[in-house]
């Protein structure tokens, strides 16, 4: 793959996508501080307000990807970018938890295709042995949507107020699902691809044999679960970064915005890192150690989980710097993780189901994000985010350990 590949071009287009949905989905946590203070919201409505959009996001992510199946990534994709950006705008209406509830529901709903958008994308531009470093890179965006959110969302409160920053974050979303119509198409049909480059695409990546066509055929299959359960038990860390660090670094590390907007992002950026490295990680892995192409990603994905251990030792340290070092080393080992479970899906499922089996795996991902964040709004006044943030890197040592049980049913025969 050179700089001037198209699929190369299409890997930055789907990485600003990310970074814009994820500019506008942190946008809550960054105001969560302002917003509790402005209309009087408890830490437990707080968690309604978030648990509002991982249900919708949850419940919409494999009908997502279905849609995105049925009626094509550019026109799919780019409605939803347009749905997300004017709920995201509709947010500076809030006048209430319950409101604000509203419009974080009609967001997650929107929110819900970009990742089974991004990996069907991914899974159809780029061979198998490149696909997790462009998994790595597309989850890069994740992170780097969130490590700009806290600087530009402040910013813009810090000056025109905080209905402001949902409005200009909104903004941006709507130019990008202009362009995304404009310029995405797959790779048989794009004008801009060379006959070359599109022979080199076509073979290098393995023939998946197509047994599961509906969202119940998928579910039915061992390799669904193989994968759903390690993503079940690794979302709750990423959720809690996204929806709680600012909440978490304002209430027990008495920091106010604008020493949020200058230490939140930090995790973040490491977890950028993460993700990007994650991604280069398997074909090291598979050249290194000669591990098999599921081997390598499971290789990857217990060496996270043990580096996830890091945030359970926030409660222990009293600098704050100290606190954040940990955190930012669990977003380095969450992004590892979710590359390489990401890359699975598109891995063992044929490319017209990656974006329904990606969905189906993301509902279950967001299913425990959304438990865990339900936990944290009934238990971080009482018992404080120290024993919370313990419990995630048990999650994924659990989870990795699945993974390797599971390890025969990833074995994908050649048709």
């Amino acid at each position: 793959m050179t700089w001037r590949s198209a699929r190369l071009r299409i890997l930055l287009l789907v990485i600003v996508g990310t970074i814009i949905n994820y500019i506008a989905r942190n946008a809550l946590g960054v105001l969560a501080p302002q917003l509790k203070h402005d209309l009087a919201i408890t830490t437990q409505q707080y968690s309604y307000i978030v648990g509002a959009f991982q249900v919708a996001y949850t419940v919409m992510q494999p009908i997502a990807g279905l849609l995105i199946d049925r009626i094509g990534l550019t026109a799919g994709f780019a409605l939803f970018a347009l749905a997300w950006s004017l709920a995201n705008m509709a947010h500076g209406a809030a006048r209430g938890w319950f409101s604000l509830a509203a419009f974080r529901g009609l967001l997650g709903m929107a929110e819900a295709a970009a990742v089974p958008a991004g990996m069907k994308s991914i899974g159809e531009w780029f061979p198998d042995r490149e696909r997790s470093v462009a998994v790595g890179w597309f989850n890069a965006g994740t992170s780097l949507g969130a490590v700009i959110a806290p600087i530009l969302v402040a910013l813009v409160a810090k000056a025109w107020g905080w209905q402001s920053a949902f409005v200009v974050t909104g903004a941006i979303g709507v130019v990008f699902a202009a362009v995304w119509f404009r310029l995405y198409r797959s790779p048989s049909k794009a004008g801009y691809v060379s006959p070359g480059e599109l022979a080199e695409i076509q073979a290098g990546q393995r023939p998946v044999p197509a047994s599961a066509t509906t969202l119940r055929a998928i579910v039915a299959t061992p390799r669904f679960w193989a994968i759903a359960v390690p993503r079940f038990l690794a979302e709750p860390a990423w959720q809690t970064f996204s929806f709680w660090i600012p909440l978490y670094l304002a209430k027990e590390r008495g920091m106010d915005l604008a020493h949020i907007a200058l230490f939140a992002w930090m995790p973040f950026l490491a977890a950028d890192a993460g993700g990007i490295l994650g991604g280069y990680l398997a074909p090291l892995l598979q050249r290194w150690r000669g591990l098999s192409l599921e081997g390598s990603r499971i290789a990857g994905v217990a060496l996270g989980a043990v580096l996830m251990i890091a945030p359970g030792f926030v409660g222990l340290v009293g600098h704050p710097m100290a606190a954040i070092a940990l955190l930012a080393i669990g977003g380095f080992a969450h992004q590892v993780i979710s590359v390489l479970i990401n890359t699975l899906s598109a891995d063992v499922f044929p490319k017209g189901d990656i974006a329904k089996a990606n969905g189906l795996v993301g509902m279950a991902g967001w299913t425990g994000g959304l438990l865990f964040s339900l936990a944290i709004g009934q238990l971080a006044d009482r018992i404080g985010f120290a024993p919370l943030f313990a419990c995630l890197g048990v999650f994924d040592l659990i989870g990795a350990l699945w993974l390797l049980a599971m390890r025969r049913h990833l074995i994908v025969r050649e048709a």
